[in-house]
Order: C-alpha cells, then sequence, then structure tokens
C-alpha cells in the first residue's frame, strides 16, 4: 500500500518473499497473501490519487519549471491522462519506478476517478495476484530464476522507457499542439485547475 502511495519500498519483493515462504513452509495461506496484496495496491493507489488530486498540481506547477515541467508540458500531461489514463495506470503497475508515481500523477492530472478506479483494480489485481500466485506455483524454482527475470525485465524495461523517452520528445510539439486543439473543444481539459 506504502509503494503505491510513492514511497521507495519493494512491494514485488516482499510478494514473491511472502508466495515463497507459503509454498515451501505452507505456515501461510496463499489466499491471504493474494488478498492483502491486491487490497494494499489498490487502496494505497487510492490514496496515492488522492493526494495527487489534492496536492500534486500545485507542487507540480510550484516546482515543476525547475524539472522542465512547463505549463504546456503539465497541459499534456492531462490530456494523456484523460485520454490514455487507463492503459498507464494498468501497466504502470508493473513498472516498478512508475507504479510508485502512476496515481499521484493520475490525481494530479484530473483524471477522472471512477475510471482511474476500474484500471487501477484491475492492474492490481494481476499485478499482485500474478506474481504472488506465479512465485507460490514456482516454489523455490523462482529463487533461481528470479536474478535472470529481474534482469531481463530490467533490460526490457529500459528499452520501453527509452523507446517512449524518444518518440515523446520527437513528437512532443505535435502532442502539446493536439492537446491544445483538445483543451479548446473538451470540457474537461477546458475547465480551470485549482
Amino acid at each position: 500500500m506504502l509503494e503505491s502511495m510513492g514511497l521507495p519500498l519493494p512491494a514485488e519483493s516482499l510478494l514473491i518473499t511472502g508466495a515463497i515462504f507459503c509454498a515451501t513452509t505452507h505456515k501461510l495461506q496463499i489466499e491471504g497473501i493474494i488478498i492483502a496484496g491486491v487490497t494494499g495496491a489498490i487502496m494505497g493507489d487510492n490514496l496515492g490519487y488522492l493526494i495527487g488530486h489534492r496536492l500534486g498540481l500545485g507542487i507540480l506547477r510550484k516546482h515543476g519549471p525547475r524539472f522542465g515541467l512547463t505549463p504546456e508540458r503539465l497541459l499534456l500531461g492531462r490530456y494523456v491522462f484523460l485520454k490514455h489514463g487507463g492503459p498507464v495506470i494498468f501497466f504502470g503497475r508493473f513498472v516498478a519506478i512508475l507504479r510508485m508515481f502512476v496515481a499521484i500523477l493520475a490525481g494530479a492530472n484530473r483524471m477522472p476517478w471512477h475510471t482511474f478506479l476500474f484500471y487501477n483494480a484491475l492492474g492490481g489485481m494481476f499485478w499482485a495476484g500474478g506474481y504472488t500466485l506465479c512465485a507460490y506455483l514456482l516454489g523455490s524454482e523462482i529463487a533461481k530464476l528470479s536474478g535472470w527475470l529481474a534482469v531481463g525485465f530490467g533490460a526490457a524495461t529500459l528499452v520501453v522507457i527509452g523507446v517512449l523517452f524518444v518518440f515523446i520528445k520527437h513528437n512532443e510539439k505535435r502532442l502539446t499542439e493536439e492537446a491544445m486543439k483538445a483543451a479548446e473543444q473538451d470540457e474537461q481539459l477546458k475547465a480551470p485547475l485549482p
């Protein structure tokens, strides 16, 4: 729950360790770990969304320019979350760094809560439930595989982030213009932010 709220904590490791403990000792029930993981993920993201909704935009406006977050880029972020936020929330759950901030960014960018809740719950179930169940079914074998899997997933994540960064850099002007045009027509984008 705390990792989903934005704190850098090892949630994946905790889920996998708990599942392996269940598989090897049978002192815990795997259902309990799955329920706790899914519930914590969903609750943490909802609290992160609330924090982002209440405080995020003000902080981004105040401190964002230091990090290159111009008003146009903030509008672009809002546009992305309104138009494509569902997949960002769902797939962001599986990327460690993004997982910590995606809920806060969704709240700050005023993504509709009901849309956020649906994709957040779906992502939380697949992420926490999937990791826990796979680790449980693989049992102690996961310890042997986890090093290579972590390296593989890490490399794949870096490639995807790099490709997205290059795409956004090359298309930022076009995407910003698209967001500005959409802001003129879309009531949610047109509405002033507190």
